[in-house]
């Protein structure tokens, strides 16, 4: 009988995970319970565990006064830029505090209509109506004021440019708000800059000392290193961190490659089975109706094991259907169809009978099914199993 079921994704229930767990252990036991033992797992099924419960049982926090003094050190002058930060309460409000705490006045960079992972200020309806050039006005925080008023982000409630604002005054720093796209703007203030956006990091780096600035850091730079007994992330810094208290953070997750050598290694064992781990965080996708992009952590995910490289190498159906077996149909259609899937090209790069199929890389994608499996609340499973992922219609 035909098999009648493609890629399952299913979300896995584990124990509440806290400092000092055996993550390893714990995946796997949860997965053994939920597979029958194991004997429920076939060749190149993908377990995948989320960030946020990795860092939880390593213990990866840090508090607003480590990230004051590890600010203190790197900008000793107490005086900088902080430049397009997204806005977020979970992701920067309390890294703000912290970096308020280690300075004595803030420049403050804000990017509009929107932040970079699609947060919006105002809308672009309010840029036309105003007759704003977003890609060359600078505007100071009076005009923006003037121009627009005060705007509630349509799901928090909050007007960020408001909490921003009393959040870095509030920690005891002069604080100076203005509005431009181009990262060189904060230059006219001041050489020292802490550059905050995520996917343009580098760029956004290498632009500031190309254009003069004495000190460019980004996110990565600052928690590299413990301060005082915190945690760190050696690769990331705040990058991928998200509130634990009101005075602490949990960062991203590091040395997770053994976390998913683990992980693979144990139901490989317990099932004979080829099975393929990863840890991971924010899917890389965006909301058509808020234009929030999903991804605000540095990578989808920071370890996957070695099955998981590369990109998806299919054939478009329809493609086929349409073009090169136009004159079939029914059975004959779908065995012509199968026998293309079972000798296409080992890399179909500039096939016009890939066009279509995704080109993005296997952990964007599966991250991106762990993400929208688990979800961000109350669901309880940190742990996602897919089954099928590596199918295609040829599989019986």
């Amino acid at each position: 009988m035909e098999r009648m079921i493609g890629t399952v994704s299913r979300g896995v229930r584990a124990p509440i995970i806290r400092e000092g767990d055996d993550i390893v252990k714990i995946v796997t036991d949860s997965i053994l319970a939920a597979s029958n033992g194991g004997k429920d797992l076939r060749d190149k099924d993908v377990v995948a565990v989320t960030e946020a419960v990795v860092a939880r049982a390593q213990g990866n926090y840090v508090g607003v006064e480590d990230i004051a003094a590890d600010v203190r050190a790197k900008f000793p002058s107490g005086e900088f830029g902080v430049v397009f930060p997204i806005l977020s309460r979970n992701r920067f409000a309390i890294c703000l505090r912290g970096i308020a705490k280690g300075a004595k006045k803030i420049w403050l960079q804000l990017s509009y209509p929107s932040d970079e992972v699609g947060n919006h200020l105002i809308s672009l309806d309010d840029l036309d109506a105003a007759g704003v050039n977003p890609y060359s006005d600078v505007l100071s925080e009076a005009k923006y004021r003037e121009l627009f008023g005060y705007k509630k982000h349509r799901f928090t409630g909050v007007d960020y440019v408001e909490y921003y604002k009393h959040l870095v005054e509030d920690a005891g720093a002069e604080c100076e708000i203005f509005f431009a796209n181009d990262v060189r703007a904060v230059l006219k203030y001041t050489k020292n800059v802490l550059a905050c956006d995520i996917h343009s990091r580098e760029r956004s780096k290498r632009l500031l000392k190309e254009a003069g600035a004495e000190i460019a850091l980004n996110l990565s730079d600052i928690m590299t290193a413990p301060v005082n007994g915190s945690g760190y992330n050696e690769n990331y810094g705040l990058y991928g961190s998200n509130k634990a208290t009101e005075d602490t953070i949990k960062l991203f997750p590091r040395d997770c490659q053994p976390v998913v050598e683990g992980i693979a290694k144990n139901l490989r064992e317990a099932s004979g089975k080829q099975i393929e781990a990863m840890v991971y965080g924010d899917g890389a996708f965006k909301d058509p109706v808020g234009k929030i992009w999903e991804l605000a952590d540095p990578v989808v995910s920071p370890a996957y094991t070695a099955g998981l490289e590369g990109q998806p190498n299919e054939l478009k159906l329809k493609y086929l259907a349409d073009n090169d077996f136009a004159e079939l149909s029914g059975d004959a259609l779908k065995d012509a169809i199968k026998d293309s899937i079972r000798h296409k090209d080992a890399d179909l790069v500039g096939n016009m009978a890939s066009q279509g199929t995704t080109p993005r890389r296997l952990t964007d994608l599966i991250g991106s099914l762990c993400d929208l499996t688990s979800g961000s609340g109350d669901k309880g499973t940190p742990i996602i199993w897919i089954s099928g992922y590596f199918d295609n219609l040829t599989a019986e």
